[in-house]
């Protein structure tokens, strides 16, 4: 039975929620509320929220793409910019496609892709065993695998020159500017989810160079980036063989290279 909050509880919490700078208090406030199963329990997760932690993390779930996606402490939470990614690589899908989300994290992009696409294999993949273990209990239920390990080399030798989209929303800040970015991410998200290297661009090498090796012929790499690093990204699909283009969504300030692997 859910517990009773009146309205100055109510009010209590979301003037507390706005002091500890929570620009979205209100909504907050009824997310919380709503999730709590005990008032104590929603004290906590109160309490929580205001020393920092990601209101995704005190939930449990992020919203993506329509889809409730659960979201355990200490993995990264997916961002509503990659929800451009998505729209990109359905676009570019036929049912019966055989998808590999790299860097999945949560496995947010390939169970968004999956829940449209219906009929498809889909095959996520992370270095991080707390994201492993979260990706389970969201890509499973669609029928998807999940898997341990460095970018492909966990991946089945069967799924080689088979990938008609290979999906990678991989880390691109540059290691100096970590300390630049929310407290939140700083603080709360794994670095390996967040650190590209002295550029940035060091896991989307590793990507685009192996990337060949595992695409069907005609098959596409889609890629998140920043529009400062976009032209670098585009230069570095060239080098290993795909065709680049470069698109970017103004509202949701998403940036991406989609690399095709030519049908030759």
């Amino acid at each position: 039975m859910k517990f009773y909050i009146d309205d100055q509880i109510q009010r209590n919490i979301i003037e507390i929620l706005r002091t500890a700078g929570c620009v979205f208090a209100e909504e907050e406030a009824r997310l919380l509320i709503s999730e709590a199963r005990t008032l104590e329990a929603l004290f906590s997760m109160v309490n929580l929220r205001i020393k920092g932690t990601p209101l995704e993390h005190v939930l449990g779930w992020a919203e993506f793409c329509g889809i409730r996606i659960s979201v355990d402490a200490g993995v990264f939470v997916p961002r509503r910019r990659t929800e451009f990614l998505v729209q990109k690589a359905i676009a570019l899908s036929a049912p019966g496609a055989v998808v590999v989300d790299l860097c999945c994290g949560t496995g947010a992009v390939g169970v968004a892709i999956a829940k449209t696409l219906g009929r498809m294999e889909l095959y996520a993949v992370d270095i991080d065993p707390t994201a492993v273990s979260c990706a389970i209990r969201n890509v499973t239920p669609l029928g998807g695998r999940v898997y341990e390990g460095d970018l492909y080399e966990s991946l089945p030798a069967k799924l080689r020159g088979k990938v008609d989209i290979l999906v990678a929303n991989a880390p691109y800040v540059p290691t100096e500017a970590i300390e630049l970015l929310p407290r939140e991410s700083r603080l709360h998200e794994p670095k390996v989810a967040l650190d590209g290297g002295n550029d940035g661009l060091d896991i989307q090498r590793k990507v685009a160079e192996e990337a060949p090796l595992w695409l069907a012929a005609g098959g596409y790499l889609l890629v998140e980036t920043s529009e400062m690093q976009a032209h670098k990204t585009f230069e570095i699909f060239t080098q290993h063989g795909l065709i680049p283009q470069l698109t970017h969504y103004d509202e949701l300030e998403a940036t991406l290279v989609i690399g095709t692997k030519p049908p030759h």
